[in-house]
This record gives structure tokens, C-alpha cells and sequence, in this order.
């Protein structure tokens, strides 16, 4: 499976990323390329503690759910709500110069994906607590759904 935590996989997100443009056109949803990359970068940010993210965990998210999203080999769905504090429109991190928030993703992609198994994860706000492994396959999934979503 799929991890940040190897070096190929990191590389080849990375190069995706560098793919997009600012006229990149979603297949879904409603965020434009540039509001998803803060997106994705908000989103690295949580469980590093950079960026508070409000709970939505029950049994069945940190139980089931988590378990066949990091687990079952299928594409996540498209149009799952997400948290407030990294939405687009309501308190993600909003654009402000393509070129310099790109290259904000990458460099925190890099720094989530050296993490030891020792760092103190933050909990996922649905998911809840996750080992170093399970964030690694998180933030491999996560970025893969929205580098799908624009074509990359």
C-alpha cells in the first residue's frame, strides 16, 4: 500500500503536484486548483499541531471507516464533506500566490513525511488517533483524491 513514508511515492506526489497550474480544471467538486492546494496544506498541518481542526469521531469513523479508507484499494468518494477549519470558503488557509502556496505543499509534504513513529500525532478529527503509519498512508490517499480530482 501506498505511504508518504516511502520515497518514491513522496517523489511522485511531489512531481504531480508540480503538474498543476492555476487553470487547472477540477473533474468534481467545487474547489478551484489553487484552493486546493491550500487545502492540502491545511490539512498536513493538523496532525503536525500547525492548524486546529474541530472533531467529527464517533465509534464507526474511528473504527470502520478508518479501516476501509486506509485499508480497502478503492478510490475515496468524491463530494465527502470536510472540517470548517480546512474548507475552502469557510476557515481554510485562503490563496494568495499560486507559485509560493505550490511550493508551501511541497515543502510540508516533505516535513509530514519525515516524521518518526515517535512524533506526537495530533488525533485525526474523524478518524482519531492514528499511528505514524496510518497518517503516512493518510496523507498518501488524501493527496492522490485531489490530485485526481484536477487530472494530475
Amino acid at each position: 500500500m501506498k505511504s508518504l513514508a516511502e520515497l518514491d511515492v513522496q517523489r511522485s506526489v511531489i512531481e504531480r503536484i508540480g503538474r498543476l497550474h492555476p487553470g487547472s480544471k477540477a473533474r468534481w467538486g467545487r474547489m478551484s486548483a489553487h484552493q486546493m492546494v491550500c487545502h492540502l496544506t491545511d490539512s498536513y498541518r493538523v496532525p503536525m499541531s500547525e492548524k486546529d481542526a474541530s472533531s467529527a469521531t464517533g465509534l464507526l469513523q474511528r473504527n470502520l471507516i478508518k479501516w476501509v479508507a486506509l485499508n480497502v484499494p478503492l478510490h475515496w468518494p468524491k463530494g465527502v464533506p470536510t472540517r470548517p477549519e480546512v474548507e475552502q470558503g469557510a476557515g481554510g488557509t485562503p490563496p494568495v500566490e499560486f507559485e509560493r502556496d505550490r511550493s508551501a505543499l511541497v515543502e510540508i509534504i516533505r516535513r509530514f513525511a519525515e516524521l518518526r513513529p515517535n512524533f506526537e500525532w495530533r488525533a485525526h478529527p474523524t478518524f482519531g488517533m492514528m499511528r505514524a503509519r496510518e497518517w503516512q498512508r493518510w496523507g498518501y490517499l488524501h493527496a492522490d483524491h485531489h490530485l485526481r480530482q484536477f487530472g494530475v
